[in-house]
């Protein structure tokens, strides 16, 4: 039997084999039944991989930018930082031009290889190493999803007296269970329309909103500190880099044999259109809010992005709340990846978690969405600049491993010769876990001087810098393990190790 034959059956049986505990193999086999992806996180062979619908890709990321996601980040811009309109959409301009190469470059991964992101994080953290980014993104990615529903709970709130933060949160998040529980594909096709109420609400809020925004570039505003500057460019970037940890989930089932070039364009393009319009939106509306009123009360002290949203429409009536409704309900389309990717980096921490079949996790990560959203919205920006910061910090050092590894050790090639994806669950087979630990416990301690957060501000931050520690853990951690896994590889060659 060849190794391909045997790594086949092996895959099969583990699938089979999963799950043959009573409850769960009757409700897997009823799910399965009824359409609902059941599989784990086995990577998908050249000859699966046929899907040639490029533009998903660009949708894929379009639809979970678009909205009140990209929005809120543009809003911190004046709301939490300061800053004057012009200032902050320049910043949201240059950051984001920088920021999407790299969800571009890393989408490359999903249909070259066939690999779940934290799957294919093996092949440069090792089998063991790569723990450490599954524990981590499982917990990033739940940060997301709570931010995401107290976004969408706090714009259903502000449609009725008659429903509160707790009741808004709770109807998001089941309909993002419900969509995610549908798997990969039916994310894909969600995606690709769910963008349309959000371009037009978007629309709509500038046609209401422009003479209020035009009136207010004049204003005056409070002097710009380079400390502001750089923080609000730290949370822009932490926002596109928080996304890279999935990317490649994405892409595993679509044709490896379009370009290169040809993928990263369609994801770039995603998440740059999207982000530019969303951010800079927010950036324009959350400066003008303290000369309007009726905004400024919606906004209830910089404190609900939804009533923000839902105020601004309110001279169109009835037509803006259908939209505020539908804006609000159409945050699941960035849960829904982020909720399946959830499912995927549980599975990746261990093979025992791997036995457990995906909807298990979805349900969990409900449980906890909820309870904690529900406290978190009682102060949003304080919840919201956190733990986008916080991803961010993880996520650069992350990225600076896998492209310093694919870029400098694998030739930047997809090649079986340089990505043997038959040895993926394979501790013997896979890199060591060293230089990629060393990489990443030198770039987070690197960056925590740098580090400016409500509960904490290093020595660096505190002489006025801002916020750089992103910038710092991505450049130190590539410098680092590029050294490391150097050092490592002429030691194998000098001890005679392949």
């Amino acid at each position: 039997m060849s190794s391909d034959e045997k790594h086949t059956r092996d895959d099969t049986a583990e699938d089979t084999g999963r799950y043959r505990i009573g409850f769960f193999t009757r409700t897997t086999q009823l799910l399965s039944q009824h359409g609902i992806e059941t599989h784990g996180i086995v990577p998908v062979p050249a000859e699966e991989r046929l899907d040639t619908r490029w533009y998903q890709l660009f949708f894929m990321w379009f639809s979970p930018c678009m909205n009140m996601s990209a929005f809120s980040i543009g809003t911190a811009g004046p709301a939490f930082y300061s800053l004057g309109v012009r200032h902050s959409i320049v910043i949201i301009v240059v950051v984001n031009l920088v920021s999407c190469l790299l969800p571009g470059f890393l989408a490359v991964f999903g249909p070259k290889l066939g690999l779940r992101a934290m799957v294919q994080a093996r092949f440069s953290w090792g089998y063991f190493g790569a723990i450490i980014p599954a524990i981590l993104n499982v917990f990033s990615l739940e940060g997301f999803l709570i931010l995401n529903c107290i976004i969408g709970g706090q714009m259903l709130a502000s449609l009725s007296s008659h429903i509160d933060d707790t009741l808004g949160i709770i109807i998001i998040a089941i309909i993002s269970l419900v969509i995610t529980f549908c798997g990969y594909r039916v994310i894909h096709w969600y995606e690709s329309v769910a963008w349309i109420p959000n371009a037009i609400a978007f629309i709509a809020m500038l046609a209401v909103g422009y003479p209020r925004l035009h009136e207010n570039l004049s204003a005056p505003v409070p002097p710009v500190t380079p400390a502001h500057v750089i923080s609000f460019a730290s949370l822009v970037a932490s926002f596109i880099v928080g996304w890279c940890p999935i990317i490649s989930d994405y892409g595993v089932h679509h044709s490896p044999d379009a370009s290169s070039a040809r993928i990263f364009i369609y994801t770039y393009l995603g998440f740059f259109v999207s982000n530019m319009i969303g951010q800079t939106l927010g950036a324009a509306f959350a400066a003008a809010t303290p000369s309007v009123p009726a905004w400024n009360a919606g906004f209830k002290d910089s404190s609900s992005v939804g009533g923000l949203f839902f105020s601004i429409l309110l001279p169109t009536g009835a037509f803006g709340k259908i939209l505020t409704v539908l804006v609000a309900l159409g945050m699941s389309c960035a849960n829904a990846p982020t909720m399946y990717t959830f499912c995927n980096s549980f599975m990746a921490i261990t093979m025992w978690f791997s036995v457990v079949p995906r909807w298990v996790y979805i349900i969990v990560s409900e449980g906890v969405l909820i309870p904690v959203a529900i406290i978190g919205a009682k102060k949003f920006y304080n919840t919201f600049v956190d733990i986008m910061d916080i991803v961010g910090y993880w996520s650069s050092v992350f990225c600076a491993i896998i492209l310093t590894e694919h870029i400098l050790f694998r030739r930047a090639s997809f090649s079986e010769d340089q990505y043997p994806i038959t040895t993926w669950a394979s501790y013997t087979l896979l890199p060591s876990s060293i230089p990629a630990v060393i990489a990443f416990v030198c770039g987070c301690g690197a960056l925590v001087p740098f580090m400016s957060q409500v509960w904490y501000v290093g020595p660096v931050a505190r002489q006025g810098s801002g916020d750089v520690g992103v910038f710092v853990g991505f450049v130190v951690g590539a410098i680092t393990y590029g050294l490391a896994r150097g050092f490592e590889k002429l030691w194998y060659k000098k001890m005679g190790k392949a």
